[in-house]
């Protein structure tokens, strides 16, 4: 398929190389998905709905086309969703024909493995490690495919595209392989696996751009659209069955979007306008706070809280 110029007929050079660039991600993406699916036994791809991994798994059914991508995707469900993005979820791997397997934060609960996060700001997301840990060793998975950008967050900035992981799953910055010339070293032992990031170099404007080049379907929530929200920590937190104000945090409808989705008690919104595909990437040029600094409470643990998490075995 063609690139459509974004901004007109007319054709400038600085467009020109915009897209020459982006064609340069993609095809790095597609390269380092096959040669994942070449040289490991069980990969899989994580997969939530959102739109770094909705890209992510259109690399792949780019990569095999006309075949099947050839392993399944994995949502780790906290439970604490927006409707939305589950019931496109399971829309979008059922256009896509692959085998969706889920893991159940609240089964891990259930099963004693973790204890339910409890208290007004309490949020299950941190509690998705053990599940996925659970998970990856349940079904044998050797290589994990993420949708993380280096340019999201500077734990994510260290990480390389083939993040290895030891026999706990635990991540080590300092031992990480080196990848000159886009060479990877996969080789492990039984037990250990890889964090896979083929978007590693995508920057939040590629991915829309990637988006509106090939009509790509999203949640509906990351576009504008009206809802009940309250203002917490300098962000719009949406009510939800899962989030309700506290004293003193005033419910109001305000029109706003997504920049990033996840567990529904520590994703905010952002005030926008921006109703199309066009209009969210306007927006996006000339933002200067990335979407995770922007919208994830989560984030603002500390300073090397994403860090620390990744350390123990989180995405």
């Amino acid at each position: 398929m063609h690139f459509r110029d974004y901004f007109g007929t007319r054709q400038s050079p600085s467009l020109n190389m915009v897209k020459s660039a982006l064609r340069s991600l993609i095809d790095e993406s597609i390269t380092i998905i096959r040669e994942v699916a070449a040289e490991f036994e069980r990969p899989v791809m994580l997969f939530s709905g959102g739109k770094d991994s909705v890209v992510m798994l259109h690399l792949a059914a780019r990569a095999f086309s006309p075949a099947r991508v050839p392993f399944p995707v994995m949502h780790i469900d906290t439970g604490h969703n927006f409707a939305e993005v589950i019931e496109f979820r399971d829309r979008a791997v059922g256009d896509l024909d692959v085998q969706l397997i889920v893991g159940s934060v609240q089964a891990s609960i259930d099963a004693g493995r973790i204890q339910d996060a409890t208290g007004p700001r309490a949020s299950r997301n941190p509690l998705q490690t053990v599940t996925l840990l659970d998970s990856i060793k349940e079904h044998k998975f050797d290589a994990v495919f993420g949708g993380a950008r280096r340019d999201e967050e500077r734990a994510r900035a260290k990480e390389r595209v083939y993040s290895h992981r030891d026999a706990f799953g635990q991540w080590d910055p300092k031992t990480q392989r080196p990848e000159l010339w886009g060479i990877y070293n996969g080789r492990h032992k039984p037990g250990e696996h890889f964090r896979i990031f083929p978007i590693s170099n995508w920057t939040e404007l590629d991915i829309w751009q990637f988006i509106s080049d090939y009509n790509i379907d999203l949640p509906s929530i990351y576009y504008a659209h009206r809802r009940q929200v309250f203002r917490r920590d300098n962000m719009w937190m949406a009510v939800s069955p899962f989030l309700k104000p506290e004293d003193g945090e005033t419910v109001s409808e305000e029109l706003v979007r997504f920049r990033t989705v996840g567990d529904a008690t520590c994703t905010a919104a952002i005030e926008s306008s921006a109703t199309t595909i066009a209009q969210v990437i306007a927006e996006t040029s000339v933002a200067r706070i990335t979407e995770r600094g922007a919208t994830r409470a989560d984030d603002r643990i500390s300073e090397a809280g994403m860090e620390d998490r990744k350390k123990l075995g989180y995405f």
